[in-house]
């Protein structure tokens, strides 16, 4: 079944969206996700979609308050207009101060997450505990605007629980306070990322707001961004987990909205190979930490073709540059010389005679 956009929702989407007084060329965000949206996978996302706003990874504006150098998880460069630094607390000074350096940064735009639902970051007042004080929340968001220039925005979810959907209300101060774009993940703090994302009260958010809205929740795929926009009549659409190990996602939504094409998916030999340069993207820019960190994203990419499982078993565990280089190099070689069967079959529970264990048999041993 081939994917269409309605006339409507093309005209809806010609327009460059504006936010605040800054406009952004395209209707297809990069989530921020910690751990993960840091300057190099930024940097592959970007490539696929030039005029896309991206985040940095959440900021923890108390500890900015007290650190004596910025993080570079803070750390953006030029190039990466339009982007977006997210900040997260429950202290409008703190946050206005931090959003302040943020500016400083380079910061498009300041975010402000009133969503994250992990017990950490709610059980110290930010993230999705704001949904039960709007009171703070609104405090919050007029502090931030009054602090800087630029656009502030609100990533938040639906409520606290299915017993405490407080959107409407809460969206509706955020708005009055000065939020100038509103991303909801439609979903309950509750909820975490399990179930579906109510993309029902998404649209109810988007009748009741003046301010652009931003859906979020679900979006894997161009075909579910189509749906979603025609669905909620949101502004445009964020990718999240979607992106984790394949950097292509907002590029091939941002694409297909605007020319009604499909790109090409990238084949199991391309994934490789993106997995390569962000391996060595990560060593060239944290050293030893990025090659700790880079283990998870190996094991995101390293799927859809047979051995893949034994595969990532071994990239999860690598304790250096060459390590990993020479795993992956190998599997790319393999693939190169291999048959179509052995790049692009997707049943990973053959074993014998597969090219890719192998490789990952002979660097085991």
């Amino acid at each position: 079944m081939s994917l269409h956009l309605s006339p409507e929702l093309q005209a809806r989407l010609a327009q460059p969206l504006e936010i605040g007084g800054v406009k952004i060329y395209s209707r297809v965000f990069q989530a921020p996700l910690s751990g993960v949206t840091d300057k190099v996978f930024r940097g592959l996302v970007r490539r696929f979609a030039p005029h896309s706003l991206v985040y940095t990874e959440m900021v923890n504006a108390t500890g900015l308050h007290y650190a004596r150098e910025l993080p570079r998880i803070m750390e953006v460069g030029p190039e990466e207009d339009p982007i977006g630094i997210q900040l997260f607390d429950c202290r409008p000074y703190f946050l206005a101060e931090a959003a302040r350096m943020a500016v400083d940064e380079g910061a498009t735009l300041v975010d402000i997450n009133m969503g994250c639902p992990v017990n950490k970051i709610t059980k110290n007042g930010g993230g999705s505990s704001l949904l039960r004080d709007p009171d703070t929340a609104a405090r919050i968001v007029e502090a931030v605007a009054q602090a800087v220039s630029v656009p502030v925005t609100v990533k938040t979810r639906l409520g606290w629980s299915d017993q405490e959907i407080t959107i409407l209300d809460f969206a509706h101060r955020l708005q009055e306070a000065g939020a100038q774009l509103l991303t909801l993940h439609g979903r309950t703090r509750a909820q975490g990322f399990s179930g579906s994302a109510r993309w029902d009260w998404i649209r109810k958010v988007k009748q009741h707001l003046r301010i652009p809205v931003i859906a979020n929740g679900d979006i894997f795929s161009p075909a579910a961004a189509v749906k979603c926009l025609e669905e909620t009549g949101a502004d445009g659409v964020m990718c999240s987990r979607g992106t984790m190990g394949y950097p292509f996602l907002v590029g091939e939504v941002d694409h297909f909205l605007r020319t009604g094409q499909e790109r090409p998916a990238p084949t199991p030999l391309d994934r490789i190979q993106m997995a390569l340069e962000h391996l060595r993207g990560l060593w060239e820019y944290k050293g030893e930490r990025g090659i700790r960190q880079a283990r998870k994203h190996m094991t995101w990419y390293i799927k859809d073709f047979a051995g893949a499982s034994q595969f990532r078993a071994l990239l999860c565990r690598i304790e250096t540059l060459r390590e990993g280089e020479a795993l992956l190099l190998q599997a790319m070689e393999r693939c190169q010389e291999g048959s179509r069967a052995d790049c692009e079959s997707s049943q990973d529970s053959r074993n014998e005679g597969d090219p890719v264990l192998d490789v990952v048999s002979a660097q085991a041993a």
